[in-house]
């Protein structure tokens, strides 16, 4: 048995003993009286009976060893900001803020919804809530107002933090007008609204609700704000992610466990130490950017880079394939996380500008957040000359699932496989039909974790625990395991292979969107009778949003109209749901391949838009529909 099979063992056969020796990784303000306790499944608590606090472990107990280290690297290609803080400015910075939150009225418990670029006073924001036992709720800065709406009435924060405006590309993107148009379609209106001002948009403020940021600041510099410690147990966060219908879920953290998992994973994952740097090319709107842009690598006492900008584009706004080379070997970066979609743009770029800069201190690269194919992992494995580290995990998890744990024991990586099952994951492949786990090699199933799920993982559904549970731990017949929705297969040395959702959610550049939510969104135009939204592989992003509309006026779907049509479609899903949800075509059909009891074939309208055999037909009603759809493709 090699090492990290004794090691993974030990976390699935012994997880109290495991995870107590993990849990000496942070400060405890209180120790734990239970290490685990699954007596209520699929609810699991962890390291209960203790308290602790994010913000202190990610901050405040560098102080003494490393408190003029770098803690946070800011780099902004778009205004052309670069500028370092230490630990110790951190902490003066997220006190600050902290008091700013508290005259605001934000106490232990309350929500604060944070909708901003990547900016550092983002990160103070959330650290801040963390520090004061504020639940924060981050959402993507791109999002438009319907969902951003639909976030403030489920959270219903007492503030929001936000900022004048955004940039990519060099085009700005006024946060403000967006914000307003949300509350407006919101029932429940928030409190204040805190507002960084970058002067990149003009900003009309509502009196007695907005409140400039640099003047509570300048009001609160030099607070001093204690830690206020939580129970293990309670919410550090939500966030919010793509269902099959088109309330999104609402993921609940909680924080003893979320740090211990974060704290564990940067020495075992990661093989990264403290006074190292991290970079994350994430957005701290996403899960990934939770964890590897602010909370594990401050944890494990590194400096984090945090960078807003494009791959391609350099500090002074122009174009620089080699812009992410040049900060690595600037800021000596240890560890890189990125995605396969940003890896697929490099490749487009001059391949000597990977030879250009000294990279000696890069150890490693790890790419997640949607299937990594051969020829990416390959061209940038040899560019790089570093391991290419796949990774394999949900938002729901909060850390990776599958993975390979260099930090333990180097192990050899597989093309197109994220790796091995990491410890305290109970990983399996079952039949969907019966839930019977698949043993033989190569046999695919769904992809299964059989509780109690270690530290990290979601404790439920924001105010729904019955949703947590008819969603996740009852799609799957049998004894209750949590679905992860993506197929599998395992080979003969344990390695795992994920093949595609088995639900209605696509990764659009690694991002989760459910099309059932992009349906919605396109039927309530006057002009649409009916609607399916299917996930269609694409080469650069992964996959690409396509929708198959019967109009209202038949004459539109022989092309009388349809360009208008199509467009005013395109404008709707953007403004209601953001530009990353807007589907790739538009394409107008007389109908919709249906059972005969009457279910939407999205899998066969799928199968035939990326060229594959759609299966076994004989269910539908009407296969004509399916051919016509297939005629009007290739035409």
């Amino acid at each position: 048995m090699s090492r990290y099979d004794d090691f993974y063992r030990q976390s699935i056969d012994a997880p109290e003993a495991f995870w107590a020796e993990e849990a000496r990784r942070i400060d405890w303000h209180t120790s734990p009286t239970q290490i685990l306790d699954a007596s209520r499944p699929p609810f699991v608590r962890w390291f209960a009976g203790g308290t602790t606090n994010l913000c202190h472990n990610a901050i405040d107990r560098h102080l003494a060893a490393r408190g003029d280290q770098p803690a946070l690297i800011y780099v902004s290609t778009e205004t052309g900001v670069e500028r370092t803080w230490s630990f110790r400015e951190m902490h003066a910075e997220v006190q600050c803020m902290a008091a700013s939150l508290i005259e605001l009225g934000v106490g232990r418990g309350d929500r604060v919804l944070i909708y901003m670029p990547m900016i550092p006073q983002a990160t103070f924001a959330m650290l801040a809530c963390a520090r004061i036992g504020a639940i924060h709720c981050v959402v993507f800065g791109g999002f438009a107002s319907g969902s951003l709406a639909t976030r403030i009435e489920d959270a219903q924060p007492k503030v929001v933090v936000s900022a004048d405006a955004g940039s990519r590309g060099g085009k700005v993107i006024a946060y403000k007008p967006l914000l307003d148009e949300a509350i407006r379609l919101s029932a429940f209106k928030p409190a204040a609204v805190l507002l960084a001002d970058r002067g990149l948009a003009p900003m009309d403020l509502v009196d007695g609700r907005d409140h400039r940021m640099e003047a509570l600041a300048a009001r609160h510099a030099g607070a001093q704000v204690p830690c206020t410690w939580l129970e293990s147990t309670e919410i550090s966060y939500t966030i919010y992610t793509s269902g099959t219908t088109g309330k999104p879920k609402g993921v609940q953290r909680d924080t003893g466990g979320y740090a211990v998992a974060l704290a564990a994973s940067i020495p075992h994952i990661f093989a990264a130490r403290p006074g190292q740097t991290f970079f994350c090319t994430s957005d701290i709107g996403w899960v990934v950017g939770h964890s590897y842009i602010v909370y594990g690598p401050l944890i494990g006492g590194m400096a984090t880079l945090l960078y807003e900008g494009l791959p391609t584009q350099g500090i002074d706004g122009q174009p620089d394939g080699g812009i992410w080379w040049r900060l690595v070997e600037k800021y000596k970066v240890s560890v890189m996380f990125s995605a396969p979609t940003a890896v697929r743009v490099l490749k487009k770029q001059d391949p000597a500008l990977l030879k250009q800069y000294d990279l000696s201190s890069l150890h490693a690269l790890f790419l997640a957040g949607e299937p990594l194919d051969e020829p990416t992992a390959r061209w940038i494995s040899e560019g790089l000359g570093v391991p290419i580290v796949d990774n394999y995990w949900q938002t729901e998890s909060g850390w990776p699932i599958i993975t390979i744990a260099n930090g333990v024991e180097k192990k050899p990586g597989k093309f197109g496989s994220p790796g091995l099952p990491m410890y305290g994951w109970r990983v399996k492949v079952v039949n969907e039909s019966t839930g019977e786990e698949l043993t033989q090699p190569g046999e695919k199933g769904v992809v299964v974790i059989e509780g109690p799920t270690p530290p990290g993982f979601m404790q439920t559904l924001w105010k729904d625990d019955a949703r947590f549970v008819d969603t996740y731990w009852k799609s799957v017949p049998g004894p209750g395991v949590y679905s992860t929705f993506d197929w599998g297969i395992r080979d003969a040395d344990g390695y795992f292979y994920i093949l595609g959702r088995t639900d209605d959610v696509i990764n659009v550049a690694g991002h989760r969107l459910g099309t059932r939510e992009i349906e919605e969104s396109i039927s309530g135009h006057a002009g649409v009778a009916e609607v399916a939204v299917v996930g269609v592989a694409d080469a650069l992003k992964g996959q690409v949003a396509v929708a198959f509309v019967v109009p209202r006026n038949t004459a539109v779907a022989q092309g009388e109209g349809a360009m208008q049509l199509e467009g005013e479609i395109m404008l709707r899903v953007a403004g209601q749901l953001g530009a990353l949800a807007r589907p790739a075509r538009v394409h107008f059909v007389g109908g919709l391949p249906k059972t005969r009891s009457g279910k939407l074939l999205r899998r066969a309208i799928q199968a035939v838009c990326e060229r594959r055999d759609p299966g076994d037909l004989t269910t539908l009603d009407d296969p004509a529909l399916l051919e016509r759809i297939r005629e009007h493709i290739t035409g």
